[in-house]
């Protein structure tokens, strides 16, 4: 799993709760520092802010989809943004599931062991 989130202490729950399910989880910091640690963590899933410096959300999704190396990994937005709108361009774009803040850890691990049953 690969953690991409600019709010360090969302970061770390996300990371503690996956840990705690027994997944094995990488944290980066925003879009542009996912896209340069995708293939060394070689992830199933990867839970994805929208608001970030550098490289936002959306747009790390699309080349996550766009690329043919990285269009198999299951996505998970995890963000502020819960207009009806948002979730659709997420899903137009690709995504697997979308969480928005503040979210039910509970939840969240449901949707990845989901997804990782789905993608294994």
């Amino acid at each position: 799993m690969l953690v991409v989130d600019d709010d360090e202490v969302i970061r770390q729950l996300i990371t503690v709760n996956l840990t705690l399910e027994g997944f094995e989880a990488h944290t980066a910091s925003d879009g542009q520092d996912c896209l340069d640690r995708i293939r060394e963590v070689d992830p199933v899933l990867v839970t994805l802010d929208v608001m970030m410096p550098r490289l936002d959300g959306w747009e790390t999704a699309a080349r996550l989809r766009h690329d043919p190396e990285t269009r198999h990994i299951k996505i998970v937005l995890i963000t502020a943004r819960a207009q009806d709108e948002d979730r659709r361009r997420g899903f137009d774009i690709g995504v697997d599931a979308y969480l928005t803040k503040p979210f039910d850890p509970a939840e969240l691990i449901e949707i990845v062991h989901d997804l990782a049953k789905a993608g294994a």
